[in-house]
């Protein structure tokens, strides 16, 4: 059984964390966050946005206790001191979000994991791998993955399949649910609008997401451009693209396109309806986009195209795909 660590236990580490508790075929063995552990188990107890834990937690000295199962908890600073060889750990889920280049990446290694897969996009010299996308290129020698983030997950897969057409531009808004890198109260911040209070404005912010996307699709170099509005919800995002196509098209053959993509090649991974959603009903939806047919509109050779996901469990799926696949 693969034995696993997670490292930084945010929003993500602490998903991943209830999600791996009773995985029969994924052992989680460690956790590591600067965080006092009494509080660490305290909010993996109670959580604000998917509910209280459905089993056990408890606290002992070095460890959490999650429905019996035993999981050593750390709170060291530079995860080179991590001891990861002594716990013959497989693989360490980078979810701090202080460790995504190689090298620092590389300090897991170094203590001992055989392999990091990071929770975001990392550095230009490690492997952006998109699962259901591009997962076949990962080779045995890699040490370090890194799967992208949840709004790379979500475009990937579309733009990749509405450039069978050809694609001339495109726009991409995420709808996004406010998040820990923005401010509770306004505070000072070096992105101004980053700084402002999450729960009580609408709140444009500068994202690299377009990078990402020419990375895994360098034919649309330069044919991209984004950016996310983070809105007063706690979680869930609604992707807007505006797409310009090198042809004229129509409503039903787009939805005809995503909806077949969603039954045969991308099952499990972009998942089709034409319900009349809203932000509140993704929550807990394992894939990495859903695509609402309802809000599709054409003109032309512009597209209008609306796609959901839940930003953390769509997003950890992908991580529990990549380490069964490892």
């Amino acid at each position: 059984m693969m034995r696993i660590a997670i490292n930084g236990m945010g929003r993500i580490g602490r998903l991943l964390f209830r999600r791996l508790i009773d995985n029969k075929d994924l052992e989680l063995v460690a956790v590591n966050d600067i965080m006092d552990t009494d509080n660490l188990a305290y909010l993996l107890k109670y959580d604000s946005v998917y509910g209280t834990f459905a089993g056990t937690i408890t606290r002992k000295p070095g460890a959490i206790v999650a429905n019996g199962k035993e999981i050593k908890a750390f709170q060291q600073e530079k995860p080179a001191a991590l001891p990861w060889k002594d716990l013959k750990v497989d693989v360490v889920l980078e979810c701090s979000g202080n460790f995504s280049s190689r090298a620092a990446a590389e300090q897991h290694l170094k203590a001992g994991a055989r392999k990091v897969l990071l929770s975001t996009t990392g550095s230009a010299d490690i492997p952006l791998l998109v699962y259901g996308f591009n997962q076949h290129a990962l080779t045995k020698e890699e040490t370090i993955i890194s799967p992208g983030g949840c709004m790379t997950n979500c475009s990937t897969h579309i733009l990749y399949i509405l450039n069978a057409i050809g694609i001339k531009s495109v726009q991409c808004n995420i709808l996004h649910s406010y998040t820990s890198r923005q401010e509770l109260v306004d505070a000072p911040h070096k992105q101004f609008r980053r700084g402002r209070a999450a729960a009580e404005a609408i709140i444009p912010v500068e994202i690299d997401l377009q990078h990402s996307l020419e990375r895994l699709l360098p034919a649309l170099k330069d044919k991209i451009a984004s950016v996310s509005t983070r809105v007063p919800v706690a979680n869930g995002a609604m992707a807007d693209f505006t797409i310009q196509l090198q042809q004229e098209t129509s409503r039903q053959e787009i939805n005809r396109l995503f909806s077949t993509a969603a039954e045969n090649d991308y099952k499990g991974i972009i998942e089709y309806t034409e319900d009349q959603l809203v932000s509140l009903d993704i929550k807990g939806n394992t894939h990495s986009c859903v695509i609402d047919g309802s809000l599709t509109t054409v003109v032309g050779n512009h597209v209008k195209l609306i796609a959901w996901f839940d930003n953390e469990y769509g997003f950890t799926t992908r991580m529990i795909d990549w380490l069964s696949l490892m």
